[in-house]
């Protein structure tokens, strides 16, 4: 059972989400505490699963994976061991960065980066493709990541 958060708690997630590097005394002057309680709301924070971890975000264009494409994917039929299979199947493709079980017309939303066109086709025959569950992909290619939080609204 989650022990409910207070003002103070609050105010130490929204400030760790904007900047997780801060050192215990940065995060201690933000929220107006000493380091001590701090840290010990901090690590609190991350027993009970608040924090689940921390990332640095990376500049995809940098590192030549420019590409973003959201692919929705139709099973041919679904149960619990085709989709169980076919989630474990993702999570061993490392240009699938995101997946989620859908509802509606598709099963499944993937957040696929890649370094262009040529790449995310290879990925699509040879990886997508090789999955037998796989009924139908349909892809929508992003042209510019207007707005993109990565934390939660508190």
């Amino acid at each position: 059972m989650a022990i409910s958060l207070d003002e103070t708690d609050i105010k130490i997630l929204k400030t760790l989400q904007k900047n997780a590097k801060l050192t215990t005394k940065e995060l201690a002057d933000a929220v107006n505490l000493t380091p001590t309680p701090v840290f010990e709301r901090q690590k609190r924070l991350e027993r009970q699963g608040y924090i689940k971890k921390y990332v640095a975000v990376l500049d995809p264009e940098k590192l030549d994976q420019g590409l973003l494409v959201f692919c929705k994917v139709k099973l041919k039929q679904i149960n619990h061991e085709i989709a169980d299979a076919f989630t474990r199947r993702i999570m061993r493709i490392p240009e699938v960065t995101e997946c989620y079980n859908t509802s509606g017309s598709y099963d499944y939303l993937l957040k696929v980066r890649a370094r262009d066109m040529k790449q995310y086709q290879e990925f699509v025959l040879t990886k997508l493709g090789d999955i037998d569950s796989v009924g139908s992909i349909e892809s929508t290619f992003v042209m510019n990541e207007v707005k993109q939080n990565y934390g939660i609204n508190l």
